[in-house]
């Protein structure tokens, strides 16, 4: 992926920690896509004795995994202190008092994953892997993962606040949302990445709001801010914002103005490599079944 289409990765903290304080309130269509994203793993069998939430935010997740594996070892990462800080606040006061088990919280960037390798048998990440380069962040993945370890993650694809893109090309022309990458490329550097057959899914669900304003209050309550290089700094001047409010207000429909968000749902199992680093190819033996 061009490098000048990916958000830059300090600005993304900063938003994060930014928004820590409102993220709970705000972030309605995260903790839907997280629930759909946990029936995911209804059919399959894993019983992983560490699963790590890659992308954990304010720890959202951590109940419901813990609920789904109970003996398993909970670890959260995130890129932004103040989502971990929201997170290990999350467990009640009684549970830290009888030293109840509780998820380890690692501060990290999930392209470059501060753990051994194949240390979890379980990478669970809910819309967080849009604010990281493909390749690299699967890459990530297929290394700290065991061999028949699994990836079960959602992310946004390129239809994502379409109206709110095509809105501000009419205004300035100037990229005002971040670039999202298509199901296919995903599929496809999953494949690179050391996975094994990627079972790929889509969906759309799109928000409704009153204002333009009301739009950009949620994202920004959210952390889902441009974090663009090429993007302007500061904020929009008032004809440029006039002239984005008014062609946005061509999506009206019913009264209501459309936040449209493409849904991205990804799973794949971590096969053993075929080949070593040096090139060599590995060759697996079985044992001779008795006659």
């Amino acid at each position: 992926m061009d490098e000048a289409m990916l958000p830059v990765k300090r600005d993304v903290r900063r938003s994060f920690d930014r928004a820590a304080a409102t993220y709970d309130d705000a972030a309605i269509l995260q903790r839907e896509v997280c629930a759909r994203l946990l029936e995911h793993l209804d059919p399959m069998r894993i019983a992983p004795r560490r699963a790590l939430d890659l992308g954990c935010g304010t720890g959202h997740a951590f109940d419901a995994l813990a609920k789904r594996f109970p003996a398993a070892e909970l670890l959260g990462l995130d890129i932004a202190p103040a989502m971990l800080g929201r997170a290990r606040a999350r467990s009640p006061w009684w549970q830290r008092m009888l030293g109840a088990r509780r998820p380890a919280l690692v501060c990290a960037d999930a392209e470059r994953l501060p753990l051994a390798g194949a240390c979890v048998d379980l990478v669970f990440s809910n819309l967080a892997l849009q604010w990281c380069e493909p390749s690299r962040a699967f890459a990530e993945a297929a290394r700290v993962v065991t061999n028949d370890g699994l990836l079960l993650f959602s992310t946004v694809g390129p239809d994502t606040l379409r109206e709110l893109r095509a809105a501000f090309a009419e205004a300035d022309g100037e990229p005002h949302v971040n670039r999202f990458v298509d199901m296919h490329d995903l599929g496809d550097a999953l494949v690179h990445a050391g996975f094994a057959d990627p079972v790929m899914e889509m969906e759309t669900i799109t928000l409704e709001y009153d204002t333009v304003m009301a739009v950009a209050r949620d994202l920004k309550a959210i952390g889902a801010v441009n974090s663009l290089p090429s993007r302007a700094r500061g904020l929009p001047g008032r004809n440029r914002w006039r002239r984005m409010t008014a062609a946005y207000e061509r999506f009206r429909r019913d009264g209501l103005l459309p936040a449209t968000w493409e849904i991205v749902y990804g799973h794949a199992w971590k096969v053993p490599p075929k080949r070593l680093a040096d090139g060599r190819q590995v060759v697996s033996f079985a044992p001779r079944s008795p006659r």
